[in-house]
Formats: C-alpha cells, sequence, structure tokens
C-alpha cells in the first residue's frame, strides 16, 4: 500500500521503515532523503575523506534496508541505530587504515565568501579534522557525535553502548586533546586578529 508523499514527510523514520519493509518504496526515497545525510556527516567527520564516507554510508543505508523487515518499533530509535551502525563501520575502517596515514583532510566546497575567508575556514576544518584524526577511536566518537552532531549524553551512551558518565569521561578527554592539539595554531587559524 503506496501513501501519499505529504503523508510520509510527517512519517516518523521508524513508520517509514516498517512501510519499507512492507514493500513501499515511496518510504524508502523519504527515508533515505532523512537518513542519508546523517549517515554521511557522521561518516566524514569520523573518516575525514569524502569518497571513503560515501562508501560508508552506503552501506549503513544497506544495512538499514536488509532489517526493514525484522524491525521492532519501541525497541531503539531509528537514528540511534544509524550513528551505532556508522560509528561501528568507520571505526572498523581506522582499524585497517592504521599505519597509511592521512595526509590531508579535503576541504569543503562552500559558498563565494571572500577567499581570505575561504582559505581561513578551510585551514581550521583541515587542523580540527587532523586533531581528530588523531584522536582515539572512542573518544573522536564521542566528540564528534556530542559536538559535531549534537546528540545529548544520553543518546551517545546508547549508540556507543557506554554509561553516560563514560561519555561526559570520553568527551571530556576528547576536547582536552584536542584544545592541546590545536592550541599552537591559533594565529595560524585566524584567531589572533581582529
Amino acid at each position: 500500500m503506496d501513501m501519499a508523499f505529504d503523508a510520509l514527510t510527517d512519517a516518523s523514520d521508524e513508520a517509514l521503515l516498517v512501510l519499507y519493509g512492507n514493500g513501499d518504496p515511496a518510504a524508502a526515497r523519504s527515508l533515505t532523503l532523512r537518513l542519508a545525510p546523517l549517515a554521511y556527516r557522521v561518516a566524514y567527520r569520523m573518516l575525514g575523506d569524502a569518497a571513503e564516507a560515501e562508501d560508508l554510508s552506503q552501506e549503513a543505508m544497506l544495512r538499514l534496508w536488509r532489517i526493514a523487515p525484522d524491525w521492532r518499533q519501541g525497541e531503539a530509535k531509528l537514528s540511534t541505530w544509524l550513528y551505532r551502525v556508522v560509528t561501528n563501520l568507520a571505526t572498523d575502517r581506522l582499524r585497517r587504515r592504521r599505519g597509511l596515514g592521512l595526509d590531508e583532510a579535503p576541504e569543503p566546497e562552500d559558498g563565494r565568501p571572500a577567499v581570505l575567508d575561504v582559505m581561513i575556514e578551510a585551514d581550521r576544518a583541515a587542523a580540527l579534522q587532523a586533531a581528530l584524526d588523531r584522536l582515539p577511536a572512542r573518544q573522536r566518537q564521542a566528540v564528534v557525535l556530542r559536538h559535531l552532531e549534537g546528540l545529548s549524553n544520553p543518546e551517545i551512551a546508547e549508540v556507543m553502548d557506554i554509561g553516560v558518565e563514560a561519555v561526559e569521561s570520553l568527551t571530556a578527554r576528547g576536547k582536552r586533546a584536542l584544545a592541546a592539539m590545536l592550541a599552537g595554531q591559533r594565529e595560524d587559524l585566524g584567531y589572533g586578529h581582529g
């Protein structure tokens, strides 16, 4: 049974997944429009590589489609499940990548502000990504989910399958490590200028 597109935009993620599991392709399209950007964003922040993030987000969405027929509503929030899958896949890739080293994160494309602003913002993003890449995987995961994705500590605890206190500890240690790594770069990153 197909639902009107307007009805799909108001449906919850979980309801859309159940509809897809029951054969509704419009529900899949609607859910993909909602969740694929989230998966890509987290993957990119974890990996620092656009192509790898695209591959990983597609893998996460494929896993979502595979579990659709068996999804049990009310047990977990769909976005929490997806965060967990994406961060686990990213952690696995980072483990395999160890030793290869990430020379430089690609600069994100943006609009057409002043060239100096673009250069400063790109340098800041690259410096942050380089610092994130140097964090231990669990600290990186907690910092990305909390400070870049805006999840609450209880949501992160559920994604990472740890207690809230552990999330707070990982996040605090990660923030301190990032601050220490970036402290000597303030002026180079344009923070010393008015």
